[in-house]
Parts: structure tokens; C-alpha cells; sequence
């Protein structure tokens, strides 16, 4: 349609210039007939004459060619009337609507951008010979899924106020499967071993559960791609894909690939030197070069100590380095020599940090987190640090940074951080449940950011089977300029020790506490605090004689004044489901002479988070704890005993089962020294991308508790594994287990599955 308009155009040109001879004359109007959607103005704008204008035979095929490349238009006519020039215009459609129906494999939207990026798309002209384009785009799609037995159809639909839908039908059809990978040409590696890389596969029953068999031309490239980077890690610096056949059997059902390729000799690295502007201590740069001399060429290798050079420079403010490792290749003797060459560029300075997306939270709880100052060279450690630090306040879902260069200044940036907060506080009332605790029954009022001042004030009433908690607490995290922190606590806390599976005894226990931290280096703290507990005592028949002996010798109510200290290694890049870091934290608690009770508590917890690849975290952790009296006190007193066994120590086993039992009732003693660890794989949730708050799981666990009267016996150490699913959600978190014994005695409580739901993480 649209050629033969061409056609009609140009031939009414043609003969206008021909028979065409009017007189030149001034144009005292035009007039435009046809038109439906197009606006007069939008004709006037593309029309090279206007009232006033001479009119000849140029002017009037001037006017005809404009008006056709707008291409709003099918037709178009020039008349005279006297001195008025008349255009009749046919416009082309538009398009109303575009229905797509069928596409299973390629998003509806994925489709409607593709189809617009050819000029087809809702509200648009519509340009008959754009039909076959679409069906060739749609195909190019499909083929690229390896798709090939795909039928598209398009249909016009007419409607009202000259606009047409379109229908576009596919029949995706199966994806053609892989039923052989040939590489030719492999000497130093066999094909199993090379295929063993490759995301795609030949056709096996496996495929129909990880479809690796259905081809696809990115997947095949992006594993050509890997095919390279296998041969070039390995020393194969000549490698080559020579070429990449993909033969399609006649029914585009089976597919079979070729893969022919050059390997080349193998090279080892002769020798390995710096050059250019080294800034840094040659020697020290030379220590962050993974790949040596004598080594195998690996092209990963060089890589990455290209990039961790461009770190270190970066912590001396350059920014903008490039290092370029430049290979000379001996083809003769297969040897390659190295040189790294290093070019810092212009030292960066850091103009402004700024921030946006705190609506709540002050500026300057924000700024005293900043380990990169304005007027400062750039620091890419400092930057990353200060992202941690920002994380670890737990005032924020996502912290971002950007560096733009500062106009007119090339040796300048500005950083801006942008912050996504989260609620911070809450008013909650709520109910749940804990095999070892039974029904929770909580409210509270928490402001972790109070008034967006960084403080953290919380109130609460915590009801369960076991205790019965008041307390409030207030923390200034910034008490002084220099980060030294400063927080109290009331409380009233009563236990119910029968009620855990524990030795029957009550306890109703009052006090306060002040506690002061002090920041020993960026990674370093140190905590002191004094505090003062009033303990009431309650046993009956059924408690266990020597905690009735305990009671006998020192009563049943206690003032004790405790000192509490702590020192932490911290370097985890977040509290809470970390995914990389340290934590170290040993503590001590001592009841003061003078208390009614003299006694200390220490206790040593060592974390490791070490990330594999994207989302996968092994995780270790080792905690051992110990207690004893002191002075006129002989042994630790029972209501501090130590416990293990349940869903936050040992799994697999009832809560608090593990270590000394009454020998009557059999119920649990627990002892003064704790040993547990634990070993954790940390996996991403299939079908789920918020890992900031659920977390999975499979771990082994260790651990038992040991009475004042027993050795340290590592043979009775008790053992589970299993998997694990953690929730963080408003009213707490949500703990899952499945676990099984590794290591246990008969007498010993299993405990298969346990959770708890709304305590505290």
C-alpha cells in the first residue's frame, strides 16, 4: 500500500510538472480537507509555503514531497481554487491496540518494547509495510530461544475514527533440544571435561528438570565465552574458536553443534615487572601480584591483580588508575614476560558528600558514620567502610554511592549517598510461640532511631511460660563526639525454671544497669558496666537437694553488684545475616565482693562469614563459656548455670536437655562451663531475592554443657545436622529446624523439628 502511494505521489508530480501551466500567482489561502486526527498546525508546520508565498510548479511538487515524508499520509492531492491552494489528504491509521496472545516463553512487555523500538507501538501512524517487520523481529526472538518451529500470524482489525488493532497470534512450539556438542580440535583436555563448563547439554533425563538441552545463541555464546576464559586460565594463550557450526534437523526439533578450535601451545610466565607511575612502594605493589614467574599464564590470574593494584592506588586517592598488564609472547620458547604498567592519573578530592533519602533520619547521624571526609582525598576502603558503617546502624534496607566528577574540575568529585530507610520504630502488640518458651505474649514500644536522633529507646512487656519480662532501656550511641556510647536499663524479670524443662525453682529478679562503650580502633570496642540485682528465691519439695543445699548456705534473697566488660572484634558488614566478616567478642561478669553473691561469668564467641559466590556464605561459629564462685562462694550459683540443646544452640535435641540431669526427676541441672559450635552453608531461597531478611540453611552442630565436678571430655560432645529457615519479620523472628543426631547417647532428648515464632532473634 504504502509503495503504490509512492507511486501515485510521484506519477501526479510527474504529470503536474507536465500539464500543469498556470500562471504564477500569490497564495491568498489554503484550506486542508480530510483531515481526522492530524491538527492543522501539525500540516502547517511540515508545508513549505504559507499564505503570501508566490505559487508555481515547484512550489506545488515541494508541497506533495513534504507532506509524504511526514508519512501521516496515503494520499495526497493538490487543487486551485482562484488564488487558494487546496489540500485533500487521506491519513494513514493509527494504531489502537496491539494484542499479543500465545507468548509463554517472552514477556508480554518484553514484546510490546521490542515492537516499539521498530516504530510499531499504541498511538502511533501505522505503516502497513511495518506488518512484516514485526513478524521478523518476533521470529529473531524466538529463534534466539531456540524456538525455531514458531508461527506468528498478525492480523488488522479495523476501527472507528479511521485507527486499526492489531493481532499478533504465536504458536511458540517446543524449544529445539541439543542432542550432541562436538569440539574438534581439544588435545590437552578431553570433550567430558571441557562440556563439564558449559551451561548448556546435550538431551538427558536430567534435562527435564534443569533444562540445559533447550538451546538458546546467548547461552551457547556465553558459554564459548567460558569455553575461552577455561583455556586461557590454563596457560593456553593462543587459544581460538576457529568456528561454530549449529545444524537444525528438517523438523527444527534437534539441533547438533560444532565447535572447532585452535589450542595453541602452553605458556608459563618468564618474569613479571612494574612500570610507570608507581606511587606506592614498589616492593608492596609487587606483593599484591598473584601471578609469578615460572607460574602457568592465567589470564584470571593477571586480572585480578591488575584490579587488586587499582584498589591500593585507590586508597591513596587515585581514583581513576588504569593498570594495564601488557604480555610479551615468546611463541619459540612458550613464554610469556608480564609487565603491569600503572598509570594513578590525577589524585582525586572529594569536594562534597552529601546525602538524600534520609527524610527522618538527621544529616548528622549520617555524618558521624562518614570515614571519608570532604576536602580529603577519595578513598575507595574509606567509601566501603563508611557503607558498612551506615548498614550496621540497622537504620537502613539499602545504602548506595555514587562519585560524580565535579564540572570544570577533573581532580574533583562529589560523593552522594543515597539511603532507603526503614521503619525504625514500632508500637507492637503480639503473640507467639517457642518449644522452649510456650506461649509468648508481648507489647512493646521500640525506637531503634528515636526522633531521627540515632538513639534507641525501648519499653516492653514480655508474658511467657518460662519468664515474665518488664523492662526499658535507653542508648546513646554517640553519648560523646568521639563515639564512646552510653546506655541504661531497668528491669524485673521472673523465671519459671520448671516450665523450660528445667530443675524446679522460681526466681523473681530486679536491678538496673549502666553500661559505657568505648571505640578502641575502627574495628575494636570495648564495653564496661556496673549494675545492681535483687534476687528472691523460691524451691519446693521437688527441686533437686543441692540446689535446697545452695539456699541452705547462702538464703533465698540476694543484692549482688555486678562489673561488666567486654571487648569485640568486629568486621561482619552487617549485623544482622552478615555475609562476610569476623566477630570476636570475649565477656566477663563478676558479682563484686561486698555482693551476697560473689561469682564470675566469662564467656569467648568467635564468628567466621565467608562468602563463596553471590548469596552463599559458609559460616563458623565457636563459643565456650565458664562460671564459678569465688571468696566465701564455692561454685557458681545454680540460677547462672549454663544450658545447650534446643533451636538457638545444639538442634536436634529439647531445649536446655543437654549436660547434667537430676537423678530423681532427671530434669536438666545445666553446669558452668558451655562448649558449642556450630557450621553453617548459607544458601539464597529458591524463587526469592529478599535475602535482608529470610535466611537458609544446612548446618552441623556440636556442643554440651559440664558440671563444676567434670572434665572438659570432648566425647561427650553431642552432635546434629539438618537445615534451617530464619524470617525476620515486624513481630520478631520466625525460626525453622530440621535436624538429625550425629552424635548421641540413648537417654539423650531428641527433638526432630523445632521452631519458634515472634521470639527474640
Amino acid at each position: 500500500m504504502m509503495k503504490s502511494s509512492k507511486w501515485l505521489a510521484w506519477t501526479l508530480i510527474f504529470f503536474t510538472s507536465v500539464s500543469w501551466a498556470f500562471t504564477p500567482f500569490t497564495v491568498e489561502n489554503i484550506r486542508l480537507d480530510g483531515l481526522q486526527r492530524i491538527s492543522e498546525s501539525t500540516v502547517f508546520n511540515y508545508l513549505p509555503i504559507k499564505v503570501g508565498d508566490e505559487m508555481d510548479k515547484e512550489k506545488a511538487s515541494e508541497a506533495i514531497r513534504a507532506l509524504f515524508r511526514t508519512g501521516f499520509f496515503n494520499d495526497i492531492q493538490l487543487e486551485l481554487d482562484n488564488q487558494t491552494v487546496v489540500l485533500i489528504l487521506e491519513e494513514r491509521p493509527s494504531i489502537a491496540k496491539i494484542n499479543i496472545a500465545g507468548n509463554e516463553e517472552i514477556n508480554t512487555d518484553d514484546l510490546t518494547t521490542a515492537l516499539k523500538k521498530i516504530g510499531l507501538a499504541e498511538g502511533r501512524v501505522f505503516n502497513r509495510s511495518l506488518l512484516e517487520k514485526v513478524e521478523l523481529e518476533l521470529q529473531r526472538q524466538y529463534f534466539a530461544l531456540g524456538k525455531y518451529g514458531v508461527d506468528i500470524e498478525s492480523k488488522l482489525l479495523p476501527q472507528e475514527r479511521n485507527r486499526v488493532a492489531i493481532d499478533v497470534t504465536i504458536e511458540e512450539g517446543d524449544a529445539a533440544q541439543i542432542r550432541e556438542i562436538n569440539i574438534i580440535g581439544n588435545k590437552a583436555f578431553e570433550r567430558e571435561l571441557l562440556l563439564e563448563v558449559f551451561k548448556l547439554g546435550a538431551y538427558s533425563y536430567w534435562s527435564l528438570f534443569n533444562g540445559d538441552s533447550k538451546y538458546s545463541k546467548q547461552m551457547l555464546s556465553a558459554d564459548l565465552e567460558t569455553l575461552r576464559s577455561y583455556y586461557l586460565d590454563r596457560g593456553y594463550i593462543n587459544f581460538t574458536i576457529d568456528s561454530t557450526q549449529v545444524s537444525i534437523t528438517p523438523d527444527k526439533r534437534d539441533v547438533y553443534i560444532t565447535i572447532n578450535i585452535s589450542e595453541g601451545g602452553k605458556f608459563k610466565v618468564n618474569s613479571v615487572t612494574l612500570a610507570g607511575d608507581l606511587i606506592v612502594d614498589e616492593a608492596e605493589l609487587m606483593k599484591l601480584i598473584s601471578v609469578k614467574a615460572s607460574d602457568t599464564f592465567s589470564r584470571k590470574s593477571v586480572t585480578e591483580s591488575s584490579s587488586t593494584i587499582n584498589e591500593r592506588l585507590g586508597i591513596e586517592g587515585y581514583a581513576f588508575a588504569n593498570v594495564n598488564a601488557i604480555p610479551e609472547i615468546d611463541n619459540e620458547t612458550q613464554s610469556v614476560d608480564l609487565t603491569f604498567f600503572v598509570d594513578p592519573g590525577k589524585r582525586v578530592y572529594v569536594r562534597r558528600v552529601s546525602f538524600s533519602g534520609n527524610s527522618k533520619t538527621h544529616d548528622e547521624v549520617l555524618r558521624r558514620e562518614m570515614r571519608q571526609l570532604e576536602g580529603g582525598w577519595i578513598s575507595t576502603t574509606k567509601l566501603n567502610r563508611t557503607k558498612v558503617r551506615l548498614q550496621r546502624t540497622g537504620f537502613f534496607d539499602e545504602v548506595n554511592i555514587e562519585t560524580p566528577s565535579v564540572p570544570g574540575q577533573p581532580d574533583m568529585v562529589d560523593v552522594e549517598f543515597t539511603v532507603t530507610e526503614r521503619p525504625s520504630g514500632n508500637v507492637t502488640a503480639s503473640m507467639g510461640y517457642g518449644q522452649g518458651s510456650g506461649l509468648i505474649l508481648a507489647a512493646s514500644i521500640n525506637q531503634n532511631n528515636f526522633l531521627g536522633t540515632g538513639k534507641r529507646v525501648s519499653a516492653e512487656v514480655n508474658n511467657s511460660q518460662v519468664d515474665t519480662v518488664y523492662s526499658f532501656s535507653f542508648t546513646d550511641p554517640y553519648y560523646t563526639i568521639d563515639g564512646v556510647s552510653r546506655g541504661f536499663r531497668l528491669f524485673s524479670r521472673k523465671t519459671e525454671a520448671d516450665q523450660a524443662g528445667i530443675a524446679k525453682y522460681i526466681t523473681n529478679v530486679y536491678g538496673a544497669a549502666i553500661t559505657y562503650g568505648f571505640p578502641l580502633s575502627e574495628y575494636r570496642t570495648a564495653r564496661i558496666g556496673i549494675g545492681f540485682d535483687n534476687t528472691d528465691l523460691r524451691t519446693f519439695d521437688n527441686t533437686p537437694e543441692e540446689y535446697k543445699a545452695f539456699e541452705r548456705d547462702n538464703g533465698s534473697n540476694y543484692d549482688t553488684f555486678k562489673l561488666t566488660a567486654s571487648w569485640s572484634y568486629d568486621t561482619r558488614d552487617r549485623v544482622l545475616f552478615a555475609d562476610s566478616g569476623t566477630h570476636i567478642l570475649l565477656s566477663s561478669e563478676i558479682g563484686l565482693p561486698g555482693s551476697d553473691l560473689s561469682y564470675y561469668k566469662l564467656s569467648y564467641r568467635h564468628q567466621w562469614f565467608i562468602p563463596i559466590v553471590k548469596g552463599w556464605t559458609f559460616h563458623i561459629q565457636g563459643n565456650y563459656a565458664q562460671g564459678d564462685g569465688y571468696g566465701s562462694l564455692n561454685k557458681l550459683p545454680f540460677f547462672e548455670h549454663y544450658f545447650a540443646g534446643g533451636g538457638q544452640s545444639v538442634r536436634g535435641f529439647r531445649d536446655n536437655s543437654l549436660g547434667p540431669k537430676d537423678e530423681l526427676s532427671q530434669d536438666s541441672l545445666g553446669g558452668s562451663r558451655k562448649l558449642t559450635g556450630t557450621g553453617e552453608l548459607i544458601f539464597p531461597l529458591p524463587f526469592s531475592e529478599n535475602s535482608r531478611s529470610v535466611r537458609l540453611s544446612a548446618f552441623v552442630d556440636a556442643g554440651n554443657v559440664y558440671g563444676s565436678d567434670q572434665s572438659l571430655d570432648l566425647k561427650e560432645v553431642r552432635a546434629s545436622y539438618g537445615i534451617s529457615f530464619v524470617w525476620i519479620t515486624p513481630v520478631g523472628a520466625l525460626r525453622f529446624s530440621w535436624a538429625w543426631p550425629l552424635r548421641s547417647e540413648p537417654e539423650d532428648e531428641k527433638q526432630r523439628f523445632q521452631f519458634s515464632i515472634g521470639a527474640p532473634f
